[in-house]
């Protein structure tokens, strides 16, 4: 897997070796909507000084290139090209980085799969909704690429394929040049091999350098009563959670002190009421839309306002309670999926562990390195405080080289 680093030798044999691996990989993998091999090739030559110099980036299709048609993965948005760049790419392209082409999203990034599949296990799902991403990060086309989560969008294919995951803060990060599905929910992301170049990618973004404190603080939380946990996954959050003891840190369980199942219905209810306004134009067009988001929508529209108003006074108590608890401790440490990838193409996973979090606008971190008996991945998520992202990427960088050690160093 090649480094950020490595493409500031040669910006162009950068972008060419990954146009390579795409070609090698794609039959297969199918991560990607749109190449633009001419366009990198361009930019790699002009050449632009940062600390991402030359970098090949995939950009999630709800996030404009410009130029480049932003079609959401669905059949309405066919075509409809962008004007100028999303406010990320503009950033990413400030640093040095070069837009590779657009990788595959579900549809307007909810739930009806893509074509992409597992880099690990092609009978798989790569999750969604930033599904394409994540494959064209593990599959070694890219080093980098952009994502976004409403729901579990990011988190989870970090997870299904073995690679680290940013979620921004919700608001931290400008959304312009996305196709939201509901604004407050909606956080941009970045996605990379590990958990090191993750630091460093977010640092060329907006100047967050990571930090460890001298004593880490711990919740540990299962997520036992919001999903069956697999046993690989549960064994992978115990090892973890017991080599963070053994390396100083202090860990306690979370216990029942957040009411997740009760935060995660919210979310429910949020997303919903705002993905039917937000998409009511294409809503008009209902057999244009796939089952699963028609049923959103659906629900959307008969969500009374009141509903909605008291969801979100639900959120906003929540959020000042679970700050609260995050000056206590500095990360929450938890299951990032249910388990490893499920077998099949036909639904990208369940979303249930990160709702609860992205109701409440947290940043959380994807730290990959385990697999379960199969040698699927399995990752962990680290959940911090909106105000200390420094030192919730450099607790996820201590994480990760500790699960490399206690997994065997699987990456």
């Amino acid at each position: 897997m090649r480094s950020l680093t490595s493409a500031a030798h040669d910006p162009r044999e950068a972008v060419d070796s990954a146009l390579r691996r795409l070609d090698e990989t794609e039959p297969d993998i199918r991560a990607w909507v749109l190449v633009d091999a001419e366009g990198a090739r361009e930019a790699a030559g002009r050449g632009t000084d940062g600390p991402l110099r030359g970098v090949p980036v995939g950009v999630k299709d709800i996030i404009d290139v410009a130029g480049l048609p932003t079609e959401c993965g669905s059949p309405l948005r066919r075509g409809r090209i962008a004007t100028s760049d999303a406010w990320l790419v503009d950033r990413l392209r400030r640093a040095g980085a070069v837009p590779l082409g657009k990788t595959v999203t579900t549809e307007f990034a909810y739930f009806q799969p893509g074509p992409t599949r597992n880099p690990h296990n092609l009978a798989h799902t790569p999750g969604g909704s930033s599904s394409g991403s994540a494959a064209a990060v593990a599959a070694g086309v890219v080093p980098l690429a952009l994502g976004s989560q409403t729901a579990g969008s990011l988190t989870r294919p970090a997870s299904f394929c073995g690679v680290a995951g940013y979620v921004a803060p919700v608001g931290a990060w400008s959304t312009r040049g996305f196709t939201g599905l509901s604004p407050s929910l909606d956080a941009p992301g970045l996605i990379t091999a590990g958990v090191t170049e993750l630091a460093a990618a977010v640092e060329a973004v907006d100047g967050t350098q990571a930090e460890v404190p001298d004593r880490i603080r711990v919740f540990v939380w299962p997520g036992t009563e919001l999903a069956d946990i697999d046993p690989a996954m549960l064994d992978a959050l115990d090892r973890a959670a017991r080599a963070l003891t053994a390396a100083d840190a202090e860990t306690n369980d979370l216990g029942s002190q957040i009411r997740t199942p009760e935060l995660a219905e919210t979310h429910a209810t949020v997303m919903a009421y705002e993905a039917a306004r937000s998409l009511a134009a294409e809503a008009e067009h209902p057999e244009s839309l796939s089952r699963p988001l028609r049923e959103l929508l659906e629900r959307g529209h008969r969500t009374p306002e009141g509903e909605y108003l008291t969801a979100q006074d639900t959120a906003r108590t929540a959020r000042v309670r679970v700050l609260d608890l995050l000056t206590q401790v500095d990360v929450i440490l938890a299951p990032a999926a249910p388990g490893p990838a499920p077998h099949g193409l036909d639904a990208t996973g369940t979303p249930v562990l990160s709702r609860p979090w992205q109701l409440l606008g947290l940043p959380v971190v994807t730290v990959p390195g385990h697999r379960d008996p199969h040698g699927m991945p399995l990752g962990l998520q680290l959940i911090g405080h909106p105000d200390r992202v420094a030192r919730l990427l450099g607790i996820a960088q201590h994480t990760e080289a500790i699960v490399q050690e206690t997994a065997g160093g699987t990456r």
